[in-house]
């Protein structure tokens, strides 16, 4: 891991309704994500971790403050960039994971290619290594209604990382699994973040699953209430002492 600050969000503030009936789904929120750094966000419900993370994906624009992704500033960006710029830089994994239903598990994956103008031998060759990497060498061919919730979960985190984004996001990736296939699929995820050297955030409810990330951020109505980095302070912010 190193220094460099891959998502960079600074006093980012977001507010929904009317001068006289104002939300601040997001409230002076300041944090950084370096490269090759697994970072959780957490928070009870209505606190603004999915907020957050929609504004890192440039899914959402922020009423104030700034995000950089990469050195590029999302702001200074029009529609049309920004939805260019997510696809070649984002990764994204959803809770429903959201894989395509009448593509099978290969074709799922390849369609960041598609997208990116990148489907080609190289292309295709990494979607089947990565894809093995996942322990899914032997569903290639299996639609999404096919695969357990595990497996159709590893399939979108495939397809998150296909087109070697810089940035990767997942939104409570280990909702709907059982706790053994949650830490499975939270521990993928980590090794693959490291060993890509990806900025990665994951939104979560689960604090167990926070045993693999390198930095906890806890949220709680809108604002950042703690940042904590090594792993004993994570253990202790995991085990409630930090609540």
């Amino acid at each position: 891991m190193n220094n460099h600050y891959v998502i960079d969000a600074e006093n980012i503030t977001k507010i929904y309704g009317s001068s006289a009936n104002q939300v601040y789904a997001a409230d002076q929120v300041t944090f950084q994500v370096r490269q090759g750094e697994f970072v959780g966000l957490v928070g009870p419900s209505g606190s603004g971790k999915t907020t957050m993370l929609a504004i890192v994906a440039a899914l959402l624009r922020p009423t104030d403050g700034k995000v950089t992704l990469d050195g590029h500033d999302l702001g200074k960006m029009s529609e049309k960039d920004r939805v260019n710029f997510r696809h070649e830089k984002v990764g994204f994994t959803f809770q429903a994971n959201n894989l395509v239903p009448y593509l099978n598990v290969q074709e799922n994956v390849e369609l960041m290619l598609r997208l990116n103008n990148r489907m080609n031998k190289v292309g295709r060759a990494q979607a089947l290594s990565l894809l093995e990497r996942l322990g899914l060498q032997d569903r290639l061919r299996n639609l999404p209604s096919q695969l357990s919730g595990g497996q159709r979960q590893r399939v979108a985190i495939a397809r998150s990382l296909i087109h070697n984004p810089s940035v990767v996001l997942a939104d409570e990736p280990t909702a709907s699994l059982d706790t053994e296939r949650a830490f499975q699929v939270t521990q993928l995820y980590a090794d693959l973040i490291h060993e890509q050297n990806k900025a990665g955030i994951m939104v979560t409810h689960d604090l167990r699953m926070c045993k693999f990330v390198d930095k906890l951020i806890q949220m709680k109505d809108g604002k950042v209430t703690g940042i904590y980095e090594g792993r004993e302070a994570i253990d202790q912010a995991i085990n409630g002492s930090a609540h």
